[in-house]
């Protein structure tokens, strides 16, 4: 199968003020001003006394602000938001969803964004912000219905824009983001794990990664019993684990960044058969890989100088008189024995000799991406993910990443005192405990015990990977949480230096 198409839509720039034939090229325009806009912030908009009006006689409090047309041959939709002066990352990225949408339910086109009021840093952010949401909007997700609907955003100009400005960093993270929601989107019979790991390595092709598969044999020689206890319920050897290394320097360096993904194609909760409202969208049980490998592709897209190593551990969960089960003992690749409790417990168990294999490179850090426990989304709800580390220091950065980036998560704690928990009669632990009680928790420490080299470790349990409505800048049910907050661990936070 071919990946998707990444390539981004046009961006223009127009420098300086804003003015009429500008804001006439454009069929639809963004409008982002301040909380309270005064007149001198209208009068840097041709019409912009007939815009104030509208906002003045628009309901307070709604989004969009103010709808309007201008007075030019292509009547140019208006749709308005405000921001206060010291909006958080998430709101800007929200408002750009919804402004966005708000445009949207016209015919493609050309669409504007103008941002007044602000002074030139935050005009900056607040252009990239809502360019952000643009990009998400304008991508198209997997379709295959007779009739696909058309291209809604065919062009972006970003008006009175202060100085120029640099892009590229938003339209990597996009594609990243697009890729992440294009694979988890995927019907699981149209891409099967044969399919996804042929798909990586064709991107890998394109953009010069290294390329390796570890299939059902290789992993038997790999010792790598707890993934392959999952993999057992197929009928055919589509399990593998993939690892792709992206070396912008020396070929053979260590990695700098490790990343790591349940990759679950299709969630049946195996031998523990899953109720069909759990079942329905288990198509996406596989978005930690999805997340891992745009996050990847972000990193190439901008040839960042780091070396990454990323590893998707990919396998269906199945139902079948081969299906692992409850208490039954295997042995991960690191020699530990696990006794099973849940068969539907199987993230854990596919990532444990993924995190063995990859943690044996001696990451300088290394993550992991999965929709791991729902006891995480009753914790946090949807509009949070979880993060885990065995760097307790961590957790106010891992915390004021989220903020800062708009993708929020909440540090949990883990520890050999949850281990407690997991105590076996007949194995070195067990999967999961049968009470289940902050399963979170003890999923996070249960995968602690297969991170080696005392590798720093960060584990996300996806639980804003999945949004009704969507979540931030991003307006489809599959966020493709994640690519957007580990670039912002590489390129704002600098946690390799706090790692260290």
């Amino acid at each position: 199968m071919n990946p998707p198409d990444l390539k981004n839509i046009r961006i223009f720039q127009k420098l300086g003020n804003v003015d009429t034939k500008s804001m006439a090229a454009c069929d639809q325009l963004l409008l982002v001003l301040p909380k309270k806009p005064s007149v001198k912030h209208f009068k840097q908009l041709p019409q912009g006394k007939k815009l104030q009006q509208i906002l003045r006689a628009s309901a307070p409090g709604s989004t969009p602000a103010l709808r309007s047309r201008l007075s030019n041959q292509k009547q140019t939709l208006v749709v308005a938001g405000l921001l206060t002066k010291d909006s958080s990352a998430f709101e800007q990225l929200t408002l750009g969803r919804q402004l966005v949408q708000a445009a949207c339910s016209e015919k493609a086109g050309s669409l504007g964004i103008s941002v007044i009021g602000f002074a030139d840093d935050e005009q900056a952010t607040i252009f990239n912000n809502i360019l952000a949401a643009t990009l998400a909007a304008a991508f198209q997700l997997p379709t295959f219905k007779t009739k696909p609907a058309k291209a809604v955003i065919k062009s972006v100009r970003l008006l009175g824009v202060a100085a120029k400005l640099d892009t590229s960093r938003t339209e990597a993270e996009a594609k990243g983001n697009n890729l992440a929601r294009w694979l988890t989107t995927m019907p699981p019979n149209k891409m099967d794990a044969v399919d996804y790991a042929d798909l990586a390595k064709t991107l890998a092709k394109s953009h010069a990664w290294s390329y390796t598969r570890f299939d059902v044999k290789a992993l038997q020689e790999l010792g790598a019993g707890a993934f392959l206890a999952v993999a057992q319920g197929n009928d055919n050897d589509s399990a593998s684990i993939v690892r792709i290394r992206y070396r912008p320097g020396n070929k053979n360096a260590t990695a700098d960044l490790g990343l790591v993904g349940k990759g679950i194609i299709f969630d049946t909760g195996g031998t523990n058969l899953k109720p069909f409202q759990s079942m329905l969208d288990m198509h996406g049980d596989m978005q930690g890989s999805a997340v891992a490998l745009g996050t990847l592709l972000a990193i190439s897209e901008l040839q960042l100088p780091i070396a990454v190593d990323c590893w998707l551990a990919l396998t269906e969960n199945r139902t079948g008189p081969n299906a692992y089960k409850s208490q039954d003992v295997v042995t991960a690749a690191n020699g530990k024995t696990i006794q099973t409790v849940h068969t539907d417990a199987e993230g854990r168990m596919a990532l444990a000799d993924a995190l063995v294999l990859a943690s044996r490179d001696k990451p300088a850090l290394l993550f992991d991406y999965a929709t791991l426990t729902g006891t995480c989304v009753s914790a946090i709800t949807t509009h949070y993910s979880g993060v885990f580390t065995n760097r307790v220091d961590l957790h106010p950065w891992l915390k004021r990443t989220g903020q800062n980036c708009g993708e929020r998560v909440w540090p949990f704690p883990i520890g050999e005192e949850f281990m407690h928990a997991l105590k076996s009669d007949t194995a070195d632990f067990m999967q999961c405990s049968p009470k289940g009680a902050g399963d979170h928790i003890l999923a996070a420490s249960f995968l602690s015990e297969f991170v080696e080299n005392d590798t720093p470790w960060v584990h996300m349990d996806l639980s804003a990977g999945d949004n009704e409505g969507g979540l931030g800048h991003v307006a489809s049910k599959f966020t493709g949480f994640g690519v957007r907050y580990t670039m912002s661990v590489i390129l704002d936070e600098d946690l390799f230096k706090a790692t260290d």
